[in-house]
């Protein structure tokens, strides 16, 4: 059976062209990727962060450091 992360957060752009999840790993670990989606491609969400190996202890450590690296998600989620 293969390792599944599991979404506890996705955040979208105003334009639900990019997100942003944060994920909780099998072995209890967190991470966060940014993704990527063209409208008009059906194949669905790219990694484009190369943040998925990053790993933290907590949701809310995940979370800060996507919100330091990713800056249109700071605007998304109304932080300075």
């Amino acid at each position: 059976m293969a390792h599944v992360n599991r979404v506890l957060r996705s955040i979208n752009d105003e334009d639900a062209a990019r997100c942003v999840d944060i994920f909780l790993r099998p072995d209890g670990t967190l991470g966060f990727e940014e993704y990527r989606r063209d409208v008009e491609d059906g194949r669905g969400w790219f990694p484009i962060g190369g943040h998925a190996s990053r790993v933290f202890p907590e949701e809310s450590a995940a979370l800060a450091a996507a919100l330091a690296d990713v800056p249109w998600l700071r605007r998304a989620v109304g932080s300075p």
